[in-house]
Parts: structure tokens; sequence; C-alpha cells
């Protein structure tokens, strides 16, 4: 709040400083065509004197003397108003317009945040950071979520939420069960079929035969680059003995990882091992 109130005070200063001069003590005028003309005819007398010592040094010929001599009245005549002189308005004070000013443009400015502004950004109540949601809490919410989806079976992006909600809890035997309630999405999308493939494989030590694999198998048919379905397949081809099989995945694999990554490491170790027939 002070800092937003020091900044507003010094804007206000300077648009001020630039409105409220003239408003406070008027505007003389200024003498600005008697200057021109004056400066004006000073030029003209100095190009005719120049054009008098080319002449009489025999640079120019009469003839030409005379045209440039003409030439120079002509432009002179064209720059300078022969009339009046223009002169620049002026106003007398008109302190009452100041002293309205000097109210309005902090209010004007007040009313312009509150309305393109954030104005609950200068309550530092309002901006300081909210405590941390709790693994109860967390908890509950997920609960919560799948007492909805028990009275409405049909919401499929609601068993996906749920699905993922607890994989990030470590209940992978849950996880499974709520992606198989949407699999009519998972089916048409690799990466949710890798990740239902992991849920069913974790469930209970089952491992990748019987339906991961085959999940596996229809994720890379869908997407053949999918990263997380490349993972899984090395793995299930190692659990089934296939070790150029995994080799063939990880090796598809490593160039998307980031490189130095713990991901990258434990892939190319593997790798390795493998392809030195030490690997299981």
């Amino acid at each position: 709040m002070t800092t937003f109130a020091i900044f507003a005070v010094l804007l206000v200063a300077v648009v001020g400083g630039f409105l409220l001069p003239p408003l406070w003590f008027g505007q003389q005028p200024a003498p600005a065509g008697a200057d021109r003309r004056a400066a004006n005819l000073a030029i003209f007398r100095d190009q005719l004197a120049e054009l008098e010592r080319e002449l009489g040094e025999g640079n120019l010929t009469t003839a030409d003397y005379e045209q440039a001599r003409r030439e120079l009245q002509h432009r002179l005549l064209a720059e300078v108003d022969t009339g009046t002189p223009t002169v620049p308005a002026s106003h007398a004070p008109s302190r009452p317009a100041a002293i309205a000013l000097i109210v309005a443009l902090p209010l004007l400015a007040l009313i312009g945040y509150k309305q393109l502004g954030n104005p609950d950004a200068l309550d530092p109540q309002r901006t300081a950071p909210r405590p941390a949601v709790s693994a109860a809490q967390i908890e509950g919410m997920v609960a919560k979520l799948a007492d909805r989806l028990q009275a409405n079976p049909e919401d499929l992006q609601g068993w996906l939420m749920l699905a993922r909600s607890y994989k990030a809890l470590g209940r992978p035997e849950d996880a499974a069960a709520a992606y198989g309630k949407a699999e009519k999405l998972v089916l048409e999308d690799a990466s949710l079929l890798a990740d239902y493939a992991e849920a069913l494989a974790m469930s209970k030590g089952a491992g990748f035969k019987g339906k991961p694999r085959q999940l596996i198998d229809r994720a890379l048919k869908i997407d053949a680059h999918n990263a997380h379905a490349l993972l899984l397949a090395g793995a299930a081809a190692m659990e089934a003995g296939n070790r150029q099989e995994a080799v063939g995945h990880w090796e598809k694999l490593l160039p998307m990882v980031e490189p130095g990554s713990e991901i990258a490491t434990m892939l190319k170790d593997s790798i390795d091992r493998i392809k030195q027939g030490t690997g299981r």
C-alpha cells in the first residue's frame, strides 16, 4: 500500500506540474512574429551583400546578379508576412480551475484504478499467501468427489479426475478402478491408456501381463512416440524376458528425455547393461 501511494502521489505531482502553472499564473503573449520578420530581413541583407561582393569580384555577370537578387526578393516576400504579425493567444490566470484540477486529479486516479485495476491488491491481508492444503483436506475432497460420482456414474471426466487424484495419492488399485469407469474416453487417448496400464500393473503387484500390456500396445498404436507408453513398453518387455525389445523402446525414448536427468541416466545404464549381457 505504501509503495503504491508513493507512486500515485508522484504521478499526480508530475501531471500537476505541467498543467497547473498556466492556469495559476496565466500565459503572456510573445512577440514571435516581429522576431521572425527581423531575422528574415537580416538574412536578406547578408545574402544581398554576398551577391554584391560576388558581382564586384567578377564571379557573377550583371544579368546573373539581377536574376539572383529578384529571386531573393521573391523568397523574402513569401516568407515574411507584411500584415499584422500573428500573436500567440494569451489568457489570464484561472485559479479556481487550478484548484479544481488539484482536487480532481487524485479522485480521478482513484476512480480509474478501482474500475480498471485490482483494488484488492492494496490490502495486505488479501494478498498474503494462503496456507497450504493439508493431506487430510485433500483426502476429504477426493472422498467427496467419489461420493458425487457414485450418484452420477455417467460423468466420465469426473472419473478421470478421480483416477488422477488416486494416482497422486499413491492408491493404484482405486486409480485403476476409476480409469475403468471412464474406459470409453481412456481407450482413445495414448496418455490415458499408459496411465491406466501403470495403475493396473501396480495393483497388488500384478505386473504387465494381460490387460496392462494390451493397453500399452494400444497406446503405441495411437501414438508411437508417447514417452510414458514407451517407458512402460520397455518395462513390460523386460518382464517378459524380451531384452532386445526393451532396448528398442528405451532407445526410442532416450532422445525425448532431458539429457543428464535421472531418468536419462537410468535409461542409458539399463540399455548399456542389456547390450553388455548383464542386464536383467
